[in-house]
């Protein structure tokens, strides 16, 4: 604790404990707080305050293994079902529909199709044969490919 005093005092702030506090009548604490920029004459005043709330009565009754759950207790929440898988699944042969693309009326396999809707070329196909720059697979949209038998 003293060192993080003294860290405190060569930050340029003073810190503030429970003794410096002070409480009024209506459980309100106020503390201050004064911080000092370093390489400016501004300073800036901090004030938090807190209200305290009476400690909790201990329970009367004591609860037994036996006992049902409280009526009370927060319900659990039901998962949201998983939507259905998009595209093709992994491993199964596609044929490609796009005309730019090298692999036009080619056949090539799935390798990942990415579940993320907002992807606009979720379906990464790899194909035998190479292009002209050495690669062998590609990403497509869904109306790129048609999946084949």
């Amino acid at each position: 604790m003293a060192t993080s005093n003294m860290a405190a005092a060569a930050a340029g702030f003073l810190p503030v404990f429970a003794s410096n506090t002070s409480v009024s009548s209506s459980r309100t604490s106020v503390s201050f707080l004064n911080f000092n920029n370093r390489g400016s004459k501004r300073q800036l005043v901090i004030v938090k305050a807190s209200e305290e709330e009476p400690a909790a009565p201990p329970a009367a009754a004591t609860t037994t293994a036996t006992d049902a759950p409280a009526e009370d207790s927060a319900p659990k929440e039901v998962k949201a079902a998983k939507p259905p898988p998009i595209g093709p699944k992994r491993g199964a042969k596609v044929r490609i529909l796009r005309k730019e693309s090298y692999w036009y009326k080619g056949v090539g396999s799935v390798v990942t199709v990415d579940q993320d809707p907002k992807t606009r070329y979720p379906v990464v196909v790899r194909f035998n044969k190479v292009n002209y720059a050495n690669v062998s697979t590609n990403n497509y949209a869904l109306d790129e490919i048609e999946e084949v038998a």
